[in-house]
């Protein structure tokens, strides 16, 4: 009986750090979605065209 008590007990406890672990992996995706949305949205992302560079050449000597 006691070893039986023994695995429902680690079964549970693996159980609580998979959920855990799911959490903090939707978080941190949830975050990233957060950020590049931002980035995207953001006015110096788009002040930042790549039409208005000049294109560098190398100086005459």
């Amino acid at each position: 009986m006691y070893e039986y008590e023994l695995q429902q007990l680690r079964t549970a406890d693996l159980i609580r750090r998979a959920d855990h672990e799911r959490l903090v992996r939707e978080a941190a995706r949830a975050r990233r979605a957060a950020r590049g949305e931002a980035a995207q949205n953001s006015a110096e992302h788009e002040s930042h065209s790549r039409g208005f560079r000049r294109t560098r050449s190398a100086r005459a000597a």
